[in-house]
């Protein structure tokens, strides 16, 4: 095993880990933020907006996340170029910047996967509980707030931490779109060094650490929360 070249891409492969965990970050965040509304109106309504949110879940989760990256990126990014005002405005260096794209399919994934996910955490919190807060007098955003969503997270945290270590996995793809990650810098040593299996196994190391970090993370939310037989 030659392990020589590691000093020199040493600063590559920080650069490429921060880019890895940002773009991971990032897609988490907004996606959960998103998969709320749409768990929720599949269950609360009205009718047709939660047949929308169904049919929005089906169609990410039905097509590879690939062609959803580059749908995004070499498809409406190709359409932008065609309108001078959007050259001439603020926004511009965002529109032909590559990580931006990746942020949006990446959340737009993670919120069909999660966002049925918590459609069935919202139904699978008991009713009475929910009158009960109603009975207190709480409205429907404090009724959300203080009983529905926490009680729903408690139901799905280790499915909600499965989808986050599978979204992890699935961040090499934005090298495709040249957001060049962990396995983007990678590449790079292989195609510089014609080093195939060293590069890999480096690759691999950290996204093991990564995905220890990552269920260890969910593994303390888990004890945090308290669980139904604690009760």
């Amino acid at each position: 095993m030659v392990w020589d070249w590691l000093p020199t891409y040493a600063a590559r492969f920080v650069e490429g880990f921060w880019i890895t965990v940002q773009l991971f970050s990032l897609s988490l965040t907004f996606g959960f933020l998103l998969a709320i509304p749409i768990g929720l109106v599949q269950v609360t309504g009205p009718k047709w907006l939660g047949l929308i949110a169904r049919g929005y879940c089906t169609l990410f989760r039905g097509t590879p996340l690939l062609i959803q990256l580059w749908l995004l990126y070499y498809g409406l990014g190709s359409i932008f170029p065609h309108f001078p005002a959007l050259r001439e405005s603020v926004i511009w260096p965002i529109l032909i910047a590559a990580f931006p794209y990746a942020v949006v399919a990446f959340s737009l994934s993670v919120a069909a996967y999660e966002g049925h996910v918590m459609a069935g955490a919202f139904r699978s919190v008991p009713k009475n509980e929910l009158e009960a807060g109603r009975a207190f007098g709480m409205g429907r955003f404090t009724l959300l707030w203080r009983i529905w969503l926490p009680r729903a997270l408690q139901n799905v945290l280790p499915t909600l931490a499965g989808e986050a270590v599978l979204t992890l996995k699935s961040v090499p793809l934005a090298s495709t779109i040249t957001v060049f990650g962990v396995y983007g810098v990678g590449s790079i040593v292989r195609q510089d060094t014609y080093l195939i299996y060293e590069p890999l196994l480096f690759i691999a190391f950290i996204y093991l650490c990564l995905t220890g970090i990552l269920v260890s993370l969910f593994g303390w939310l888990e004890r945090r929360v308290p669980s139904e037989s604690m009760k």
